[in-house]
Parts: structure tokens; sequence; C-alpha cells
């Protein structure tokens, strides 16, 4: 089996162990060792697997205390998200779709909440080659400043790269371009840059294309 699909069962099996148990919100769940132990897995899995429910908001890991499960109950969107992308065929498509769209989203925001200085450090960055595609738009989603946004980006990011699809590779005069509309405040230059970047002439047309 794949590094991938031991991956997404051990997370399978953790959300089917924290229902089995009759686990609540609240409740502690056991430690890296034990989950490697119960699940007949190596800890580093078991490690990876915690840090996707985390970033889903079903556990939380408090410093000196263990992991407990969150109040995640009022929360549809990411409990439909996580079990979505575990079972549904269609996923890459649907990732790589909903990805984009989350950055567009976040670029219209960026242009309203982000500060010239912030935009001129990153342009210093992409011009030494300091960043790739990932720490580019973290740091455009983090000047974004939407917490869901972050938290749903990131765990799109990590799922779409587990996939190893074949890596594109992204030209430096098209980070520039698409900071350049950031600065100057221009949401429609921002996002034809950014459909150039990834290549998509709309994201409506280009939708069974992926």
């Amino acid at each position: 089996m794949s590094n991938t699909k031991v991956y997404l069962e051990i997370v399978k099996q953790l959300r089917e162990m924290i229902t089995a148990d009759g686990l609540k919100s609240g409740d502690k769940i056991p430690s890296e060792r034990e989950l490697s132990e119960r699940l007949n897995v190596g800890r580093s899995s078991v490690r990876e697997a915690l840090r996707a429910l985390e970033l889903l908001g079903l556990i939380e890991t408090r410093r000196g205390e263990g992991t407990f499960i969150r109040d995640f109950r009022g929360n549809q969107l990411v409990q439909l998200l996580s079990t979505f992308i575990l079972q549904d065929e269609k996923a890459k498509q649907d990732v790589f779709e909903t990805k984009n769209l989350i950055e567009m989203d976040c670029l219209r925001l960026a242009i309203q909440r982000m500060g010239k200085e912030s935009i001129l450090k990153l342009i210093e960055k992409v011009k030494s080659g300091q960043l790739d595609d990932d720490e580019f738009f973290y740091r455009i989603i983090e000047n974004a400043d939407n917490h869901l946004f972050l938290r749903m980006w990131l765990i799109l990011k990590d799922y779409y790269n587990s996939l190893h699809l074949r890596k594109v590779e992204y030209k430096r005069e098209d980070y520039l371009i698409l900071l350049e509309a950031l600065a100057e405040k221009n949401e429609q230059k921002a996002l034809s840059a950014y459909r150039n970047l990834r290549k998509l002439s709309s994201l409506a047309t280009n939708t069974n294309k992926i």
C-alpha cells in the first residue's frame, strides 16, 4: 500500500475509532504511541493523520496535556469536506478546483487587507527565489486574514500534494505580475494574472480539463 493510501486509511480509522469508543467533545484521545500500537502502523504515519484531523478542526493538541476531541458537530462543512475527500474517487479534480477558488477569493480579500509593506517584502522574496508556490499563496492567504479559508486551504493543499501529480513549474514573472496587481488594488488584473499563472482561461470553462 502506498504511503498516501496508508495515511488516508489511518485518518479514516481514527475517525471510526472515535465513534466506536463513544468519545465526545472534550475527551482525550490515546497518545501517538498507543494509536500506533492499536492501529499497527508507524508513529510518523499516525502523526500525519492527527495533523490532518487537527487542520480539519476535529481535534486539538494542548501542550503538556495531550490531544482532545473538539466540538465540531456544529461545523458540518468541515465534517462533510473531510468525509468527501477521503471517500470520493473524483476528489483529485474537486480538490484542485476548490483550492483554486479559495486562492482567488483570498486574492480578493488581500487586495483590501494587504499592506504595501507586506507586498514589497513578498516581491523581494519572489525575486530572490525564496518562495515556492505553496509558500507564496500561504503568505497571500495569511494576509487575507480569514482563518477558515486558511484552514481549508492548508488541508486541501496537503491532500493535493499527497496525490503526487506532475509537478508544475511556475514562472517568477507571473508571481510578480500578480503582486503588481495587488499593489495597484486591481482585482480584475489580479484574477487575470492568477488564471494565467494556473493556466486557466476561467474556472468555469476548465472544470472538465483538470
